[in-house]
Parts: structure tokens; C-alpha cells; sequence
């Protein structure tokens, strides 16, 4: 470390305070503040060495995450309190440092409640606006709102009696973050003025925060491609300013952007390796909960029952990431089937329903949390409660304009209309909006005497709707999707692929007969097919898409040669004749095609596709 000429304690003191409370830049703040403690130490100067501890600390409560450098501060503190005066502001500012730090890691706020009274009746308006802005940080559990709010609008007050700028981004910066984390109308307006604030001058530990709330509301518009390059920069920005949760806030922010593309199986790597970083806060459960949630959707169920029961078994803390953590375990829960974790969950969060899921100071937000109790209550079976829930999740995610949300909650409540009897005329719609979105949507609770694994494929005017355990695709018609359609209505059934070619109807007379001739109806079914290809061809050649039409020219070929070969002498038909190796390739490869269009809109449904469709002379889908 740069030794400081010991005349220059004063100046390396007052540049660590310029670093924290004008610029925000908490890596010059560390430097210039350990410098100066060594100095001061060797000076034996005990106010500069209350003022360097002090300074360590940063603006954050919990900034020093591992073992050795919160030890290593805790101790710099303790030793630099002894020394002073007890009846000074800075003793009672080191005090309130030190008691909020202690609170935040045992998930408490006792003792800074009690500081923070005495510095009102101190009178010393720095002391009291730094124990504000960290018992507002020791208060992050959704049970806090309004108090929250209070502490934000007396710090936003105080800041006119310090005189630092850093006080009035900071109680502005809370107000917004209060507003967001209540759902507030005002919340956005909020951000505008204090985005007003920094155009005028950087502060780089604000400015990151509101970078980040900038990439949630990105992905409460669905606009995820854009959301994951912001969230990229806001790490950056984070890193830069020396400030610790750069790496957890990134991650939370993908994690969320994943989750919400029906993508969570992938974030299982990585997830894994972040659960045991030693840069996440002391509190957090939510990386345990999202890989729980994660490994479940990736089919690993031995990791996240084990994850689960962690969760279940431990007194988890009100933080500001709690009500991600119960969103995360609802999910996991509805993918096991785990009924006693979805009734922790519904207990422990129905007293906050009309809150939005948002973790941190707006890092990310995942909609409703009726949401969240929705789904546990379609895990444990209670669908007139899940059909509540999930109508009003989707009235506050429409409030909150989180497209990616309302859409689920839209899916969910289908689901759960479905299984009281409803008709199911949601799924389409909601289909559309996720495919727009970028979205695949998850799983659905089964009925209790309903197996799932079976795609099932119904005809929706031009498109196909496809549905497996709960996700759902809509796809254009095609040739191939005809020929899905065929195999999924007959699973286990192997059909022949003459016949797919030849049509439904002669599908019918095959799967009631053995006899391999083309009768009256396959020559028809053939000759209206052919018909229909003329047509299709001619309009693909207008559109230029030659591929396609190539593939109908071969499937035409083969039907003529089909009919030639099935017609005898008088226009009677005569048995099949070496004509299959045409009908195998035609037809196997305008299913692959439609395969292909299916994982394009859902890579699950597609990849189960792959797993379960058999192409060649005789074509099946079997269900796992």
C-alpha cells in the first residue's frame, strides 16, 4: 500500500470522504481510508482513526462480505472506538456503523432502531443521516414498507442540514427503491428526478443501483435481449466502482431474464458454481432457491429436493431477497410435486401478496407474488384458490406492466381453469404472446389421475397448437405438421409412410386393416393431394422459397408414381410394389422439418419430439 507522508493524513482523510459522498467511487473511498488508518495509527491521532475506520465501512451495510476483511474492519472499529471520547458524534456514528452490521448479519434491526433515536436527540445531523440510511438497509424484509418510506423522507430532510449531496441522492435513491418495492405509481416519476440529480454530477455507487433498475424495468417489458446487454454494462459500471454485489446483481438479473424464457435448465452450471461465491450477502437464500427451481426443470430431482429441504429446515431472514427465494421454491416445489414445501411457501407469503416479487433495491422483479402462491396452491391441489390468485396476479403484472409476467400468470390461471373443466380457450392467445415474447412456457400440474409425457396436437385455423405437460407451441401449418398430427392422434401406432402421404383417411382404413392396397378412398385421398400440391408449389415458387418446393415436387412425384404402380390393366387397383423407399424420404424429411419449427418456438416439446418420433417406411411417435 502507498504510505501517505504523515502530514498529509488531513488530505488523505478528506479525499476518502469526497470519494464516498460526492463521487460514490467505493474503491478510491477503500484506498484512501486504509491509507490513512495505517498513518493515523502510527500518528496516534485517534479522531483521524475513528474517521479512516468509519470511512472503511463504505455507504452500504455488508460491503466487506468475506471472513478476513470483515474482520479485519470490525476489529479497525473496535480498536478506534476505544479510544474516543463515547459522548462524541463520532463515537455515536462508529456505534450506529457497528450495531447495523451486527443487525444486518443476524437479520435483526433492534440495535440500530435504538441508535437511531439517540441520534435524533443528538442533534448532530451527519450522525443522523448516515444511522438513517443504515437502518433503512437493515429494514429490507417486505414487512417494512411503510417504515422504510418514513426513514427515506427524513433522510432526503436531513441532507438539507448536512450539506452533502451524497445524503439527498442517497434518501432519493431509497424513496425510489421503496416505491418500486411497494408498487407504487409514483415509483418511475421517482426515478426520473433522481436520474435528473446524477445528470448534473456522477455518483458512481447511485448511478450503479439505478443502472440496475433500469435493466428490471428492460425486463418488465420483454425486452430481454436488451435487458441482458444492460444487465452486462451495469456489471461493469458496478465493478468499476468498487462496489461487491457487481457479480450477485448480474446474476440475479439473468437468472430472471432465463426464468422468465422458460430457460432455468440452463442456469444450473452456473448457478451451482455462484451458491458458493463469498460475495453474496450473508442473507441471501435466493441462488439455493433459483438452482433448486433450476435443477427441478432440468430433471435433476435428487439436487433440488436436497436444496429444498435446506431451505424448508432453515429460519430464512426477511431480506431484501426473500420473496425471490419463496418465489423460486414455489417453483421448485410445482415440479416435484412437493406439497409440503408448497404449503411452507403459501403460509410464509400470503401475508405479502399485493407486493411485487423484486429483489435487492430493484434489481430484478418477477411479477406478482399472487403469483408465486398460485402456483403452490395449484401443487397442492386447491385450484379455486389457485384461480384467485393467478386472476389477481395477472391484474397487478398487467399494473406493473410486466409483459413476461402476465403472460405466465395467463398460462397458469389457463392451467388452472383447466383443471376446473374450462374450456382451455386461453392457451392460444397466451401461446402468441409468448412466442412474441421469446418465451417458453412451463410445465402444468397434471390432474391427479392423468399421466403426463404425451404431446398432444390440436388444429387451430392455420396453426397447430402443441401441448406437453403444460408447455404449448403454436406452429404454421406444413405438410409435416399434417403428418406429426397423424402420429401424435395414434401414439404407439405405426403408420406406414405411404400412408401418412395418402392422407388421414387412408390412415383410418389402415389402422382397421391389414390390406395393402390402394382401395377407392386412398386413390382419392392421393388424387386431392396432389391437387393441393400444384397449388402449394406454385405459391412457394412465387415466395421464392425453392427448398420447400423442391421437397413438395418429390413428395408429388412419389404420389404419382404410387397411383401409376397401384393401377392395373382397366383402371383396377393392384397391390404396393417396391414403391416405400420414395414415401421414407419424402415423408421423414418434411416431419424433421416440422420438428425443427416446433423446437424453434419450444425446445423442450421439440427435443421431446426428437426423443419420440421414428421416421423410415413405418413412422411412430411413442410416448415416453
Amino acid at each position: 500500500m502507498h504510505r501517505i507522508p504523515r502530514g498529509n493524513i488531513t488530505f488523505a482523510i478528506l479525499a476518502g470522504e469526497r470519494a464516498l459522498s460526492v463521487d460514490g467511487d467505493l474503491r478510491a473511498a477503500r484506498y484512501w481510508f486504509d491509507a490513512a488508518y495505517q498513518d493515523a495509527e502510527l500518528s496516534g491521532d485517534p479522531e483521524q482513526l475513528a474517521r479512516a475506520a468509519l470511512g472503511l465501512s463504505g455507504v452500504w451495510v455488508h460491503e466487506h462480505r468475506t471472513c478476513a476483511d470483515w474482520e479485519r474492519v470490525r476489529t479497525r472499529q473496535r480498536h478506534a472506538l476505544r479510544l474516543l471520547d463515547p459522548r462524541t458524534p463520532l463515537a455515536l456514528r462508529l456505534r450506529a456503523r457497528q450495531a447495523a452490521e451486527e443487525d444486518y448479519r443476524a437479520g435483526t434491526h433492534d440495535a440500530i432502531l435504538r441508535l437511531l433515536d439517540r441520534a435524533r436527540d443528538a442533534g448532530d445531523p451527519v450522525a443522523l443521516a448516515e444511522t438513517l440510511s443504515l437502518a433503512h438497509n437493515c429494514l429490507l424484509g417486505p414487512e417494512h414498507g411503510a417504515r422504510r418510506i418514513g426513514l427515506s423522507q427524513e433522510l432526503i430532510g436531513q441532507a438539507g442540514l448536512t450539506g452533502r449531496r451524497g445524503d439527498a441522492l442517497m434518501g432519493l435513491l431509497l424513496r425510489t427503491v421503496d416505491l418500486f418495492l411497494e408498487a407504487s405509481p409514483k415509483a418511475e416519476r421517482s426515478l426520473e428526478e433522481l436520474q435528473s440529480m446524477l445528470a448534473a454530477k456522477e455518483h458512481r455507487a447511485i448511478g450503479f443501483v439505478v443502472s440496475a433498475i433500469k435493466v428490471m424495468l428492460s425486463i418488465r417489458a420483454g425486452k430481454f435481449e436488451e435487458a441482458e446487454t444492460l444487465a452486462a454494462v451495469c456489471a461493469e459500471l458496478g465493478d468499476a466502482t468498487g462496489d461487491v454485489d457487481a457479480t450477485g446483481w448480474y446474476g440475479w438479473q439473468l437468472v430472471a431474464i432465463r426464468w422468465l424464457q422458460g430457460r432455468g435448465a440452463e442456469l444450473v452450471p452456473a448457478l451451482s458454481e455462484m451458491v458458493h461465491s463469498p460475495t453474496l450477502s450473508a442473507l441471501d437464500n435466493s441462488y439455493l432457491a433459483s438452482l433448486a427451481a433450476a435443477a427441478a426443470d432440468a430433471g435433476d430431482r435428487r439436487t433440488a429436493e436436497g436444496l429444498l429441504a435446506r431451505l424448508r429446515g432453515a429460519d430464512l431472514p426477511r431480506s431484501s431477497t426473500w420473496m425471490t427465494s419463496m418465489y423460486f421454491m414455489a417453483e421448485a416445489a410445482h415440479l416435484l410435486r412437493d406439497t409440503e414445501t408448497a404449503a411452507h411457501v403459501h403460509d410464509a407469503l400470503a401475508p405479502f401478496a399485493e407486493l411485487p416479487v423484486i429483489a435487492g433495491h430493484g434489481v430484478t422483479c418477477l411479477g406478482s407474488a399472487h403469483h408465486p402462491l398460485g402456483v403452490a396452491s395449484l401443487t397442492l391441489g386447491d385450484v379455486d384458490r389457485a384461480v384467485e390468485h393467478l386472476r389477481a396476479a395477472e391484474r397487478q403484472n398487467l399494473a406493473l406492466h410486466h409483459w413476461p409476467a402476465t403472460v405466465l400468470s395467463r398460462h397458469r390461471l389457463g392451467q388452472a381453469l383447466a383443471l376446473k373443466g374450462g374450456s382451455g380457450d386461453e392457451g392460444p392467445s397466451v401461446a402468441r404472446e409468448a412466442a412474441e415474447l421469446g418465451m417458453v412456457l412451463p410445465k402444468a400440474a397434471n390432474r391427479p389421475d392423468e399421466t403426463g409425457g404425451v404431446c398432444r396436437c390440436r388444429r387451430r385455423g392455420l396453426h397447430w397448437l402443441l401441448e406437453l405437460d403444460g408447455r404449448s407451441a403454436l406452429v404454421g401449418h406444413s405438410v409435416g405438421m399434417g403428418y406429426l398430427a397423424t402420429l401424435m392422434a395414434n401414439p404407439g401406432q405405426e403408420i406406414p409412410a405411404i400412408d401418412l402421404a395418402a392422407g388421414a383417411e387412408t390412415v383410418r382404413s389402415a389402422a382397421s386393416s391389414e390390406q395393402p392396397v390402394l382401395d377407392e378412398v386412398a386413390r382419392r385421398t392421393y388424387k386431392e393431394r396432389l391437387a393441393r400440391l400444384e397449388s402449394e408449389i406454385d405459391e412457394l415458387e412465387s415466395m421464392n422459397d425453392l427448398e420447400r418446393a423442391a421437397t413438395l415436387r418429390m413428395e408429388r412425384e412419389w404420389l404419382l408414381a404410387e397411383l401409376a404402380a397401384a393401377t392395373g390393366i382397366g383402371g383396377r387397383a393392384r397391390p404396393f410394389a417396391g414403391t416405400e423407399e420414395r414415401a421414407r424420404i419424402a415423408v421423414g424429411k418434411a416431419i424433421w422439418r416440422a420438428v425443427d419449427r416446433v423446437a424453434a418456438v419450444d425446445p423442450t416439446i421439440g427435443e421431446e419430439l426428437r426423443a419420440t418420433v421414428r421416421t423410415g417406411a413405418r413412422c411412430c411417435y411413442q410416448p415416453r
